[in-house]
């Protein structure tokens, strides 16, 4: 299996698992729950429900990935590493095939010397043929042995330069080969991280996302919520004010006048204390007593409603027929 092979896959798995991850934020949210709605029926506002990412499930797939990231970093360093190696072999071989060769050329110039020597003995040998017949056939013999010999040197000098060539010639093509592989693992790389880039920009704005609809969601329900309580609290004032005029004993002199009373009450509507702010004095003499006489006034359960009634000022009015 090639190097480009060995990181093909972990990145396969990784588009899966980001491709997954998304999948399953987009399927974890919650559309079907809804608010319960209060005592008495009221206008609704819009709802959007949030689902919180798990961020241990986040953090453990980007640490899954910066693991995947640095064993490819380490492949392709290794490969490099072994690339380099048979680069420097290479160079040693070819530098062992020159000085093979440099022996040779000194060794056929040696023969070719060695020839010239004999050829000039063969020479000398032919003027003194009646004296020296047999000692000029063996130096014959001895130039066609070297002959043959720098002939034979010449045909390895020749082998040799041939196969310096070849592999000048393999070790330039190794060299193309590996920088075409290095140019083709740099865009590999950089087609990663971009995938990775848009991967991590989609993610961020799925997660804003989530946090603008979760922020919507809140202030929907918050206003919901105010006014529900408002609603709440208008109609138990109103729930009391009727309750103490059931009880005031009214006389035709308190006919268009008023009276304003402190009221502080219990969680159950009990009655702690209560004072006359201002009004017509007979009128909040008969509002005050009816109050004491009342000792528990009407409270909603509601525990927001009753931080807003707990301290209550209220102005009555007599109405006559």
């Amino acid at each position: 299996m090639t190097a480009k092979a060995e990181l093909t896959i972990p990145l396969s798995i990784s588009a899966g698992i980001h491709i997954g991850v998304i999948a399953i934020l987009a399927l974890g949210i919650d559309f079907s729950t809804e608010p319960k709605p209060m005592a008495q029926p009221q206008a609704s506002a819009p709802a959007v429900q949030a689902v919180v990412v798990d961020q241990k499930l986040v953090d453990k797939h980007v640490e899954k990935l910066k693991a995947q990231k640095r064993e490819a970093e380490r492949k392709e360093k290794a490969r490099q590493d072994d690339a380099d190696k048979r680069v420097r072999e290479a160079r040693k071989e070819r530098e062992r095939e020159q000085a093979k060769i440099k022996k040779l050329e000194q060794q056929r110039k040696q023969k070719e010397l060695e020839t010239q020597k004999a050829n000039a003995a063969a020479t000398a040998a032919k003027l003194k043929q009646q004296q020296e017949k047999k000692k000029a056939e063996q130096a014959e013999l001895a130039r066609k042995q070297k002959e043959k010999e720098r002939k034979a040197s010449e045909v390895a000098a020749k082998k040799a330069a041939d196969k310096l060539k070849a592999e000048q010639a393999a070790a330039k093509k190794a060299e193309e080969e590996r920088k075409r592989k290095a140019e083709e693992e740099r865009k590999r790389k950089a087609e990663a991280e971009r995938k990775r880039r848009a991967e991590e920009k989609a993610r961020l704005e799925q997660e804003q996302m989530m946090q603008d609809a979760l922020a919507s969601e809140q202030a929907a329900l918050s206003q919901t919520r105010n006014k529900q309580v408002m609603s709440e609290v208008q109609r138990y004032t109103s729930m009391i004010i009727a309750t103490i005029a059931r009880n005031v004993r009214k006389e035709e002199s308190m006919r268009n006048k008023s009276c304003k009373v402190s009221v502080r009450l219990a969680k159950d509507g009990f009655v702690t204390s209560n004072r006359i702010v201002e009004g017509d004095p007979a009128l909040c003499s008969a509002t005050q007593a009816a109050i004491q006489r009342l000792q528990k006034l009407p409270m909603s359960s509601e525990p927001a409603v009753y931080d807003k009634l707990k301290e209550l000022n209220i102005i009555y009015r007599p109405e006559f027929n």
